[in-house]
């Protein structure tokens, strides 16, 4: 399989390995985690080893370093590492938002063949075109092992100096100073699909400074599961609400940040909290977007809920590709949102700017009132019977028009995916919309490995994926890619 194919992991491969939790980064919330109590440590030898998932593209972002020693997504989406002064910039580029990435940077000073000082490897693959490249000088003494002032901290998330900060998830970090260790040693290639997985790591090597951030515990999520001690002492605006169940082993659908939909030109929604956070951006226009993952068969479920009571007009449900395509056609006032703009999409629409909301738009011209409006106060539940052909719309677990999500064939309250005269076709993706009115509109979405949607009750599927405020029906699940291998 070709190294294109393999960088590509989304998480559907059982591996025997599961990883549990993630940490959702923002730049727009300040949120990283520093370690500034180590002794100081090997400053020629170290590894660092992360699963990285990215949620807001461009821009330069650090998502590790210590001083003047970082590794950081920079402008064009390339990857940089950058060591006292020298640096590798790829020419590789990294935009798929809906995949994770490993990382794994190995420095060795003491290496007589300046290349083999500084190597980057990607899922497993060695990184060998660079724009530029520079190497350190044998025998250097680099920043990252020699704590001793602030700016020498290990940083995750952002830089020493506080800034190019990262959005996105990180899960499964290494930290190994004064050892090298092989990519080998934290993943391995699949033997069937050829896709790069994550594997149990079970040497040693931390050193003075190293450790192991599992994520694992809401309580404290820099604590170091190594065994040497080393927690973070600083967790900069990240709380147990920072933590995520989407990971390499089990990816959970977000918002597709490449293709967002506005009816204004260059005019598109922005993305924040790990892409489950939709915010519209010009006003008198519709912009809408959709999942990073389809469906074509099974059974599914999620919620949203908007996110701001200041004159919203919502629309929370689904589109199939012909219809998504023309969303992005439309013009000012005009239908470009889910239920509109084309035949083969549904939403449920709501707003605080007017009672006579709560009524579903067919993609027809024709709409459905259900006398249920929903504002800020309400979670929107959606379950799409993919096998059937239905699509069911709930206000704070009560099915509207008595909707019976395990109806099966017979549909009873649900919506079809069709209309009567243009059978539906090709992967229907979750969609929402949102209509700038006197302010932004903004949409929570929660597929179930991340949201900001306030959740008391921690409901998950019959699988046990996902973290929702009500359970799915029965025999629907969360949109993840466990789920995914077996259901669609």
């Amino acid at each position: 399989m070709a190294f294109t194919d393999r960088l590509h992991n989304r998480g559907s491969i059982s591996t025997g390995y599961d990883i549990d939790n993630s940490l959702k980064f923002e730049i727009d919330n300040s949120e990283s985690i520093v370690t500034t109590n180590q002794a100081a440590g090997n400053q020629k030898t170290w590894t660092w080893s992360g699963w990285l998932k990215r949620t807001e593209l461009d821009g330069t972002q650090a998502f590790f370093g210590a001083g003047g020693t970082y590794i950081r997504f920079v402008s064009g989406d390339t990857l940089n590492v950058q060591q006292s002064g020298t640096s590798l910039t790829t020419n590789q580029v990294f935009r798929d938002t809906s995949a994770w990435y490993h990382v794994v940077w190995i420095l060795d000073t003491t290496q007589s063949t300046e290349a083999d000082r500084s190597r980057i490897y990607i899922n497993g693959s060695q990184i060998t075109s660079f724009s530029s490249a520079t190497y350190p000088s044998q025998n250097a003494d680099l920043d990252v092992g020699g704590l001793g002032s602030s700016s020498n901290w290990l940083q995750l998330g952002r830089w020493y100096a506080g800034g190019r900060r990262y959005s996105g998830y990180i899960a499964e970090v290494h930290y190994l100073n004064g050892t090298v260790a092989a990519p080998t040693e934290f993943g391995e290639y699949d033997e069937d699909s050829g896709i790069w997985i994550p594997k149990e790591y079970t040497g040693g090597g931390y050193g003075t400074q190293g450790y192991y951030y599992k994520f694992d515990n809401a309580s404290n999520l820099g604590e170091d599961s190594s065994g040497e001690g080393h927690d973070a002492n600083s967790l900069n605006n990240v709380t147990s609400a920072n933590q995520a169940t989407d990971t390499p082993t089990n990816n959970f659908s977000t918002f597709n940040v490449l293709h967002p939909y506005s009816s204004a030109s260059n005019n598109n929604p922005t993305f924040t909290e790990g892409a489950t956070r939709f915010t519209t951006i010009l006003p008198g226009y519709w912009e809408a977007a959709v999942a990073s993952m389809g469906i074509t068969s099974g059974k599914w479920y999620f919620e949203a809920q908007p996110g701001t009571s200041t004159s919203h007009i919502t629309s929370i449900g689904y589109g199939d590709e012909s219809d998504i395509h023309d969303w992005g056609q439309v013009t000012a006032d005009t239908n470009g949102f889910p239920g509109e703009g084309g035949t083969n999409s549904i939403g449920y629409l709501g707003s605080d700017t007017s009672s006579s909301y709560g009524n579903i738009h067919l993609g027809t011209g024709s709409t459905s009132n259900v006398n249920a409006n929903y504002t800020i106060s309400n979670i929107v539940g959606v379950a799409i019977d993919a096998d059937n052909g239905y699509v069911y719309f709930a206000r704070d677990n009560t099915y509207v028009n008595s909707g019976d999500p395990g109806s099966g064939a017979s549909g009873t309250g649900g919506y079809t995916f069709q209309d009567t005269t243009t059978p539906r076709t090709g992967t229907v993706f979750p969609a929402v919309g949102g209509y700038y009115h006197t302010a932004a509109t903004v949409i929570n979405i929660n597929f179930g490995g991340y949201t900001t949607i306030s959740i008391s009750s921690a409901e998950t599927d019959a699988n046990g994926y996902g973290t929702f405020e009500y359970a799915p029906p029965s025999g629907y699940y969360a949109l993840c890619t466990k789920n995914l291998a077996r259901f669609g």
